[in-house]
């Protein structure tokens, strides 16, 4: 822990660290296709929300086929989605640099996501496990965020209490999430705008330093 109290870094990854969004859309998209409807623009930007539901009762429910199996539909879209990760994911600008800063600091790194953990190993390909002292996945917690249990649980992981955590977040659901299990958040819109949220907003990682991380704990006591 430094003299400040940062003990840690907690990175969301889709929309955050990579460009993974813009895959998730396609996946989404064609799914819709396959239950004979598409999906909207105002539905998909609804996944991504502070008080998202699940994104396959969101589908079903704007297309209007509440029949439709949301397990079956999930793992339809993981796979495809898995295919598509396997092809490469892209960095998002800042986000190399500012983990590789993290890491050469001796700051303790979690990487936390909604997403399920056969893609989130896909990714690591891009991202590099190395680079991250624990991984969070949304199926390896009792819920997703915007509850707190993945920060939670990412805390738990290394050894450090939220409160001496920043978390680096691309939504609203996110930063509701880290916010409500105790950590400083910087936040950087990608889909969606971030409006009256509990968190430092910037314009890209590109704005990130280690003098901002280490004064993020400080600032959200005071």
């Amino acid at each position: 822990m430094t003299e400040n109290g940062l003990a840690a870094v907690l990175f969301d990854m889709d929309g955050t660290l990579v460009d993974s969004e813009k895959v998730w859309d396609v996946g989404l998209r064609e799914l819709a296709a396959r239950y004979g409807g598409a999906l909207s623009d105002e539905a998909r930007l609804a996944m991504v929300g502070p008080d998202s539901l699940p994104p396959m009762e969101i589908l079903r429910g704007a297309l209007g086929r509440p029949w439709r199996d949301p397990v079956e539909g999930a793992d339809w879209l993981d796979a495809r989605v898995l295919g598509l990760f396997a092809d490469g994911l892209e960095w998002l600008p800042g986000a190399r640099e500012l983990v590789t800063a993290v890491r050469a600091s001796g700051l303790k790194t979690a990487l936390v996501t909604n997403t399920r953990r056969s893609l989130v190993d896909v990714a690591l390909d891009t991202l590099g496990a190395h680079n991250f002292d624990a991984l969070v996945c949304g199926d390896e917690v009792p819920r997703a965020k915007p509850d707190p249990a993945p920060y939670l649980a990412a805390a738990a992981a290394l050894g450090v209490d939220p409160a001496v955590c920043v978390a680096i977040e691309d939504s609203p659901a996110g930063v509701t999430s880290a916010r409500a299990a105790g950590c400083a958040v910087i936040a950087v819109p990608h889909d969606v705008a971030l409006v009256d949220v509990d968190a430092l907003v910037l314009a890209s990682l590109l704005e990130v330093d280690l003098p901002i991380l280490h004064a993020m704990p400080r600032s959200a006591r005071s």
